[in-house]
């Protein structure tokens, strides 16, 4: 029988730190795998590839970045709509908003990957893939598509979990797909020999055993937000509509975050490639590899911080709200402190675990590392500050923080410092944009901020 256990993780009563470490370590280490997934590729790929192999997988990641942002704003939306619900005991919502999210996932992963497969030449285009590169990446692309589905199930998932009590296995759900990846990537890679094909088929069955894991659960294993049977009469559809709009709104900041993600590595393989030709992306792609290992702990340091805040903020508690915000920002900037001295002291041991010295990529990324390590700190402030701003249902503020970060300065950034710094201006395009947003961040949290 299903039960509900927020008495086991009281969101209105304990302590904020423990409250925060109930969440947070198993979210953290289930993207912790999820990072050891991602430099194990690298490393295979890198080495039993070559450079070019990097560059190709580098040029889809926006793609991968948009699906994991359509993902994100329905799971975090249904999370902070049904956070609230529950804050106010009605379950009955809660569950009907999570069926929703589900239903509206499905629905558009779909959509996403008939047109991935419909138009993959013209896609390849606009992520701006070389003649040279476009075998390489066309054969990782088209093995990599099905990821698509699986990867947003999982991801919509992983909220949901969280929120009806059960972090441990949230974070199951993703080290056991990252840990089954590990291992298909060495088998596809080296002994089959099948190149990007083999990484892109390993990255594809993993994410599928994560969604298989997390359907598991939504079906057989839930204490409080279970499927609802939904209604298919005309008001019904009404509202299921209704309610997907009101998610989509409160999550759309998570999509706008992923987007800005892809809006980072698109940019910057445009402006590198540019520059310094494909050794150039292929420079930028090692750290855009080393780049998930940091943003993964913010997301989980918002993701564990979003349901206390939000249930606060539905139970109209905002001292427990804010003071969640502060010691969850406390966290990430501390963690930021600490991986920018280690890149700025061993860049070179960071970058032979995915290049060898002989080549020409090696330089350049051991030498723009510690640079772009210098935005850690700003980037851990203001998704912090952002964050909180969503799980107060303030969409608004922090739609406009997210595109001014991810779209406006860091287009701008990178289009403006190479003509003044050369090629030291490519790695310092993020600390500068993520300097300047900080600045406006702080404008739009404390201004009026009784009412924020």
């Amino acid at each position: 029988m299903a039960y509900d256990n927020r008495d086991k993780i009281d969101f209105g009563k304990e302590r904020i730190p423990r409250l925060f470490g109930l969440i947070f370590i198993p979210t953290l280490l289930g993207m912790l795998a999820d990072v050891a997934f991602i430099l194990t590729d690298g490393i295979f790929v890198g080495h039993g590839i070559g450079s070019l192999g990097l560059a190709s997988i580098n040029l889809v990641a926006p793609t991968m970045m948009a699906i994991t942002g359509l993902g994100v704003m329905f799971g975090m939306g249904c999370a902070i709509l049904a956070a609230i619900h529950m804050a106010k005991n009605n379950i009955k919502a809660a569950r009907i908003n999570v069926t929703q999210a589900f239903l509206a996932s499905i629905i558009f992963s779909l959509a996403v990957v008939a047109l991935f497969y419909t138009f993959p030449s013209t896609i390849l285009g606009w992520l701006g893939v070389s003649e040279e590169l476009v075998p390489s990446t066309m054969e990782y692309f088209l093995w990599f598509v099905p990821t698509c589905f699986f990867i947003m199930i999982s991801i919509v998932g992983s909220f949901v979990i969280r929120l009806d009590g059960s972090p441990k296995y949230s974070m199951y759900a993703t080290v056991i797909p990252s840990l089954i990846n590990i291992g298909l990537d060495w088998v596809f890679i080296y002994p089959c020999g099948w190149g990007l094909k083999g990484a892109a088929l390993a990255t594809d069955i993993g994410t599928m055993i994560g969604a298989i894991m997390t359907f598991y659960y939504m079906f057989f294993r839930t204490n409080t937000l279970g499927f609802y049977p939904l209604k298919f009469s005309k008001t019904s559809l009404r509202l299921s509509l209704r309610n997907i709009g009101y998610m989509a709104r409160a999550g759309f900041p998570g999509l706008i975050g992923e987007a800005a993600i892809s809006i980072m590595i698109l940019a910057g393989n445009l402006s590198f490639g540019h520059y310094l030709s494909d050794t150039g992306i292929a420079a930028f792609s090692v750290i855009c590899y080393i780049f998930p290992v940091v943003i993964n702990v913010y997301i989980a340091v918002t993701a564990a911080a979003q349901p206390i805040i939000s249930y606060n903020y539905g139970a109209g508690n905002m001292a427990r709200a804010k003071g969640t915000l502060f010691f969850s920002t406390l966290v990430s900037i501390s963690f930021s402190a600490l991986v920018l001295l280690v890149f700025c002291i061993t860049p070179k041991t960071i970058i032979s675990i995915f290049l060898t010295p002989d080549q020409q990529a090696f330089a350049m990324a051991c030498s723009g590392l510690p640079i772009f390590a210098a935005g850690f700190i700003p980037m851990a402030y203001n998704l912090s500050v952002i964050g909180y701003l969503q799980s107060i249902e303030q969409s608004v503020k922090s739609v406009f923080l997210t595109l001014l970060r991810g779209f406006v300065l860091v287009i701008g950034a990178f289009a403006f410092l190479p003509h003044v710094l050369n090629e030291n201006g490519l790695w310092l395009a993020i600390p500068v944009s993520e300097g300047l947003t900080a600045i406006f961040c702080t404008l739009v949290f404390f201004k009026k901020r009784g009412k924020a």
